[in-house]
């Protein structure tokens, strides 16, 4: 008997400890709305501004070298040099020029001397017309010696280039490289979906990474007519006035063009959250109680909040405040 009233104690203590856990587990189970902080949508009129990487080039290159090799007697200037458009910069052996003055100075005479016998009726105008030929090509040849000799700059700007001496026989390389930098240009490869928005004559703002924050102006001068078919962008020049030179070609720029405005949402950064792992960019939107994990499309950062182009319409409540540890459906409170 005794071991009968043991063995139902033992039983009825063993279901009152199965019953107790079971009721505190179910407690330890509910959790609280978790508290969040939420701001509705509006749309804003937002500046497309779009940023690309640039190089700087001079506005005009002009390389200096005679029509055909020859020995070098002097040059002038050396890089760094400002030269003035039609300054005289190398000089090239004269023997050749000198040996064509020669022969035009002889062609002259005959032909003052054939026309006196062509007046008197000495010769045909045949005969008087073949020497003036011979005249006006020699002359033409000693022109384009007197320019292969001394060798003058077509533009004004800077020598940037010397790969000769004196004494050199030039080939190959030009002698002098001369470039404009007054005005510069800014080339860059723009993306295609902006194709119909470049139009000649727009503003962009330029900087130089060499120079600091300084931002400056410049225009659409080109427009290249063809894309890369690999990259998918086409070439744009901007003309930036460089009047001081402190814009150098081979600078490194960032252009910054504004393709008008456009009405979208704009939200606090905190609201936007980062899916581990890749580039996806995710809110949640508060409706009813819970939320709801939303994909966005970034546009512009500025400064605490981003520009979203895709995602979210105008009245949407999106949590800004205590979204770190939010999952899809979540039930929250709403607090000020």
């Amino acid at each position: 008997m005794k071991t009968r009233n043991f063995t139902f104690i033992l039983l009825s203590a063993a279901l009152f400890a199965s019953c107790g856990g079971s009721s505190e587990t179910k407690t330890e189970t509910v959790k609280a709305a978790q508290k969040v902080r939420v701001e509705e949508v509006k749309f804003v009129d937002v500046d497309q501004l779009a940023s690309f990487t640039a190089s700087i080039e001079a506005e005009a290159v002009n390389n200096i070298a005679p029509a055909m090799p020859g020995r070098i007697r002097r040059i002038n200037v050396d890089v760094g040099s400002v030269v003035g458009r039609g300054q005289a910069l190398v000089t090239m052996d004269g023997a050749t020029y000198s040996q064509q003055q020669t022969q035009v100075a002889t062609l002259k005479t005959d032909y003052e001397r054939y026309k006196e016998l062509y007046a008197v009726g000495g010769i045909s105008q045949q005969q008087l017309d073949q020497v003036k030929a011979q005249l006006d090509v020699a002359q033409a040849a000693l022109s384009n010696l007197g320019e292969n000799t001394t060798l003058t700059s077509p533009i004004s700007g800077v020598v940037t280039a010397r790969n000769f001496d004196p004494g050199d026989v030039a080939t190959g390389l030009p002698i002098l490289t001369i470039q404009n930098i007054r005005t510069v240009k800014v080339k860059v490869n723009v993306s295609e979906s902006y194709y119909r928005n470049v139009v000649k004559g727009m503003p962009a703002k330029v900087q130089i990474d060499a120079l600091g924050d300084e931002v400056f102006e410049g225009k659409v001068a080109l427009i290249h007519p063809t894309l890369d078919a690999v990259s998918h962008t086409f070439p744009v020049e901007i003309e930036v006035k460089n009047s001081d030179s402190r814009i150098r070609p081979g600078m490194f720029a960032r252009v910054t063009m504004n393709f008008g405005t456009e009405s979208h949402p704009v939200i606090p950064d905190m609201a936007v959250l980062k899916q581990s792992g890749t580039n996806t960019r995710y809110v949640f939107v508060e409706n009813g109680g819970k939320v709801t994990y939303t994909i966005v499309e970034l546009g512009r950062r500025m400064d605490d909040k981003y520009e979203i182009v895709s995602g979210l319409k105008s009245g949407d409540k999106v949590v800004v405040n205590g979204n770190a540890n939010l999952i899809d459906g979540a039930e929250v409170e709403v607090v000020q």
